[in-house]
């Protein structure tokens, strides 16, 4: 994709290896304290192909009765989310430019036939904050478009390591993951992809 539409950042190789394999020791201990479960699409129950987590105040669920929303406890266990941890605080305060910490963490986790179709992250009151999002693992094939679903649409490589920032006029942007390219790293000992995305809930 030639250029990205405005407010879109694309970071590549922002986390060195270090770095990486240190985020999926904490993701690791998340995952122990706050399992992955297989979320459901509202209305129809139809499972999502990505298996989800959160950590932080906040956590991102869906499930067929009641939907989209944020809480602050794991579904399956009713237990609050683990802390987030401090290395992705810094991350925001360091990318986001906004002034409040991130609320919530989404761990995605991409096995090597997982997609996610089109769709804006807007189940927030907050949108003057960005959405940052990390990759982990095998590269992906990103797709972005503009405000309305029906508007064209590029697609761009994430590698572990890149970080995007959706941000200002490309806050809503819609975007969606086409596919998983296995065995472009070795990250991650079962192969398979991580996307960890941060977000400001309210004002």
């Amino acid at each position: 994709m030639a250029t990205l539409p405005n407010g879109i950042r694309h970071l590549p190789g922002f986390l060195d290896r270090a770095a990486q394999e240190h985020l999926v020791e904490a993701i690791r201990r998340i995952v122990a304290e706050a399992p992955l479960y297989v979320p459901a699409m509202p209305g129809t129950g139809k499972p999502m192909s990505v298996r989800m987590t959160n950590c932080g105040p906040l956590g991102w669920v869906t499930d067929k009765e009641r939907g989209y929303r944020y809480q602050p406890t794991h579904p399956a266990t009713g237990k609050p989310w683990p802390a987030m941890p401090p290395e992705l605080v810094e991350m925001w305060e360091q990318l986001a430019g906004y002034p409040k910490p991130p609320e919530a963490c989404l761990v995605n986790f991409y096995s090597d036939n997982a997609k996610m179709g089109l769709h804006q992250d807007r189940d927030e009151v907050e949108f003057s904050a960005p959405v940052l999002s990390i990759s982990l693992g095998n590269t992906c094939l990103f797709r972005v478009g503009g405000l309305d679903r029906k508007d064209p649409t590029g697609s761009f490589k994430l590698s572990s390591g890149d970080i995007v920032l959706l941000g200002g006029e490309g806050r809503l942007a819609f975007h969606g993951v086409d596919r998983i390219y296995p065995g472009t790293s070795t990250l991650l000992k079962n192969g398979g992809r991580i996307n960890l995305t941060l977000r400001r809930v309210n004002p």
